[in-house]
């Protein structure tokens, strides 16, 4: 693994995406150096930092939340314009090599994608992902879910003495 630059987004609640007022969402540009089966490097890397329910897809186009559990998402080819934290979020640029790290509550939306884009996600060991679209009725129920999902045990690229640690905090 590459570890190149890490950047940060936080996102406020906007009425439908409850967002994370806690967690920042966790940009790691160029994770992996392109080249070689990135798809593979990505499962690896997260199985073996305690990162599972491993998939291959890629996002989808409209907005969507967890509010039951964290998700990364390695990009294993092509690249993508993704909004994060519903309507008035934040468009980030991401292609192979890198990994987004999304707290429990935060929307994405794939905004348009090359033809290869691929996407490896997976979550913490023991939590289970739930699905949300912000509608009005899943929103009390997001803000109250959101706060109790568990940091995981590691950055799911970079273990326990990763970036990931420092920025969510030391349970990590």
């Amino acid at each position: 693994m590459d570890g190149s630059a890490t950047q940060t987004i936080r996102l406020a609640d906007d009425g439908r995406i409850p967002n994370n007022p806690a967690l920042p969402l966790v940009l790691h540009r160029r994770a992996v150096a392109p080249g070689g089966d990135l798809a593979a490097a990505f499962e690896e890397a997260f199985a073996r930092n305690g990162w599972r329910g491993g998939w291959r897809d890629g996002i989808f186009a409209y907005h969507h939340y967890h509010a039951t559990a964290h998700e990364v998402l390695g990009i294993a080819a092509g690249r993508a314009r993704v909004r994060f934290g519903g309507e008035q979020g934040e468009t980030v640029e991401v292609e192979a090599g890198d990994v987004v790290v999304i707290p429990a509550g935060v929307g994405h939306k794939n905004l348009g994608a090359s033809p290869d884009f691929l996407v490896v996600g997976a979550y913490p060991a023991g939590q289970d992902p739930d699905m949300n679209t912000g509608r009005p009725e899943e929103h009390a129920r997001a803000l109250a879910l959101v706060p109790r999902v568990p940091l995981p045990a590691a950055d799911p690229v970079f273990g326990s003495g990763g970036p990931l640690v420092q920025l969510w905090g030391r349970s990590c």
